[in-house]
């Protein structure tokens, strides 16, 4: 369930703040090259890492890699909410970029570790069902509360999202059972 709950709350919050960043930067009057330039950058983050991601996982834990992701979309938020300048939405797209990165591919191993082979079908099926319509979801809401609330609030959003991801992370360490060496 933390899996889940974590591989969702990365991917809807990179859906969700992506989406609504080239609203707000053309709202706040940069051109729609810089709005461009900006999820350009933003998608190199996201993607770049995935060449050590997996040894990251390997050698520090999906868990930590996935908690080290929550710590960047944190951080996409307070600078995006720090000002509007061009290397505010520049700076806050890649750390959403790098969060999702470490946040969703750890989740996802944490995921492919929970099951037993002959649950393979049945796991995967449910959470890509769960995460692709939570991602749409957000992605849908994103404008209507970019239209609403502005650019701010898509940001003030990350904070809940993040605190409950940590909290299902803090429930699995608890409840983990010891493992034999």
């Amino acid at each position: 369930v933390a899996a889940l709950f974590c591989a969702v709350g990365s991917y809807a919050l990179m859906s969700f703040v992506m989406t609504g960043a080239p609203l707000a930067m053309v709202g706040c009057g940069l051109s729609t090259d810089d709005a461009t330039l900006g999820i350009s950058w933003h998608v190199m983050a996201m993607f770049a890492p995935s060449f050590f991601t997996g040894s990251l996982i390997y050698r520090f834990g999906a868990e930590r890699i996935v908690a080290t992701g929550l710590v960047l979309l944190i951080g996409c938020a307070v600078v995006a909410l720090s000002g509007l300048a061009l290397w505010q939405f520049w700076t806050a797209l890649i750390l959403l970029g790098l969060g999702w990165n470490f946040g969703f591919i750890g989740a996802t191993a944490m995921v492919a570790d929970s099951y037993r082979p002959s649950e393979k079908a049945k796991v995967q099926g449910f959470h890509d069902f769960v995460l692709f319509g939570s991602v749409a979801f957000a992605s849908l809401m994103s404008g209507a509360v970019y239209n609403a609330w502005g650019w701010e609030m898509l940001n003030w959003i990350i904070f809940p999202v993040t605190v409950l991801c940590f909290v299902a992370l803090g429930v699995l360490k608890m409840t983990a059972r010891p493992t034999s060496a």
